[in-house]
């Protein structure tokens, strides 16, 4: 019997009944219906991936090492085994025979043995993800370097102006006028932090902790002439200066997409930084991604992949308890503005970047990290068009 055929008869009690892929394997062997999408198992380690860590984290760890691949369209190959997964009612548990028999079946095929190795990836992109390399995200985001949910006024925006005019919208929220003092809380990129200087005159203190942002948005600066208005630390939010119980030293406060990384046991306190920064009668915004189910549900950080490989300290929750801390800070909620359909937009620019100079990407973090953001950028937007994750704006106020 071929590998193809072997596989998929040894998974049929896992899936519910006959493959739901076309499954070709490293002998060459084909499974399953011919219409449906082409995944290529190239070695037997894909195998031995899957049977070591089940489900998404054991496929993503074979995808992102060449292992399994997926030639054709990978978000529909992806959304039509959501589809599958959803109507066969799946994970199962299948008996313990149907057990026994995928293992002869695993042993026969040679794929029983130790782990493979952990892929480098994992490490290197989750611990290093806002760090990569400034070169790396210039190819795939917008010129302002906007790494958050744009804001796309009138369906036929690019994504330069729709992260523009994300940013006037956030700047006219805050109600920013000349001569205010703004705080960027993660600025990531600083593409709020020059925005505001630059367009509303006011002064902005920005706080990072990735190094290579800060020089980054150092040249920026120096390069727009906005020395005088525009400082970047490198700095953890909880260190921030002039934060005080009667009233801190800013006007305005800003945080785009920064408050998922804080962790579930840190959220109050970042909910207490924005309160204590911002002077009584003073607005703070914060743009936030949110996840259904009590506290995030099951993987409040956005499934096992992004948890292992992008962000192992993101923390999603429903956007009402995240307005229950930011309100137990003592900050009163004015606006919630639902961004979730924007972000699938925003997705597809950063994707269209992504494949128009993935030689450059290739050529600066090799071929295993780009695989890994492919996944990223594909899964992450079928998130957000499926409504599993949606993003907000949160306007409050600092009572008087």
């Amino acid at each position: 019997m071929d590998v193809a055929t072997r596989l998929a008869d040894a998974v049929e009690p896992f899936v519910g009944g006959d493959l739901p892929v076309r499954l070709r394997a490293w002998d060459g062997s084909e499974a399953g219906p011919a219409d449906a999408p082409l995944v290529v198992l190239h070695s037997p380690d894909a195998v031995r991936r899957l049977l070591w860590r089940p489900g998404e984290l054991g496929a993503a760890q074979a995808y992102v090492t060449g292992e399994l691949d997926v030639p054709g369209d990978l978000d529909e190959a992806l959304t039509h085994a959501f589809a599958v997964a959803a109507e066969r009612g799946l994970p199962r548990r299948p008996g313990p025979r149907a057990v026994l028999r995928a293992l002869g079946a695993a042993r026969a095929l040679g794929v029983i043995g130790r782990p493979p190795r952990t892929p480098a990836s994992q490490v290197q992109v989750a611990r290093d993800h806002y760090d990569l390399s400034n070169d790396f995200y210039e190819l795939i985001l917008d010129p302002a370097m906007a790494y958050s949910c744009a804001w796309f006024e009138r369906p036929d925006m690019s994504l330069e102006e729709a992260q523009r005019a994300k940013l006037d919208l956030v700047c006219t929220k805050l109600g920013l006028e000349p001569g205010m003092r703004m705080l960027d809380v993660g600025c990531g990129w600083g593409s709020l932090s020059l925005h505001a200087a630059e367009h509303y005159g006011v002064e902005v203190l920005g706080v990072t902790i990735a190094g290579q942002q800060k020089a980054f948005i150092d040249k920026r600066i120096a390069d727009r002439g906005l020395t005088d208005r525009v400082e970047i630390r490198v700095q953890d939010y909880r260190e921030i200066p002039h934060l005080s119980t009667s009233g801190g030293g800013f006007d305005a406060v800003g945080s785009l997409e920064m408050g998922e990384h804080v962790g579930r046991r840190h959220y109050a306190t970042y909910a207490g930084v924005l309160h204590r920064a911002v002077r009584p009668g003073g607005r703070v915004l914060v743009q936030q991604m949110s996840r259904q189910g009590r506290n995030g549900g099951k993987h409040p950080g956005g499934g096992p992949f992004i948890e292992t490989f992008i962000a192992p300290d993101m923390h999603m929750r429903p956007v009402g308890e995240t307005i229950g801390y930011l309100e137990a800070a003592g900050l009163e909620v004015r606006d919630v503005q639902a961004l979730r359909e924007h972000y699938v937009t925003t997705v597809a620019g950063w994707l269209e970047n992504f494949e128009a100079h993935l030689p450059q990407l290739t050529a600066l973090l090799g071929e295993e990290v780009v695989r890994v953001w492919r996944l990223y950028l594909v899964g992450g937007s079928m998130a957000f068009r499926d409504g599993r994750m949606g993003v907000d704006q949160i306007l409050m106020e600092r009572p008087r």
